[in-house]
């Protein structure tokens, strides 16, 4: 159970960062390194959830 729950909260924040990167790519002068280091953060949380699923 406490796997499930560590997936759902890892879900929770890749979904809050995917938002932030929309909302980030929408300011005319965004910060392209700012926007890579969220799309590295959500990549991380991607590959951490799929490393539980397989235990």
């Amino acid at each position: 159970m406490a796997v499930d729950a560590r997936i759902r909260e890892l879900g929770n924040r890749h979904s809050h960062l995917e938002h932030e990167i929309e909302r980030e790519l929408k300011h005319p002068a965004h910060d392209p390194l700012h926007i890579s280091d969220l799309k590295k953060q959500k990549l991380k949380l991607k590959e951490e959830m799929q490393s539980l699923r397989q235990t």
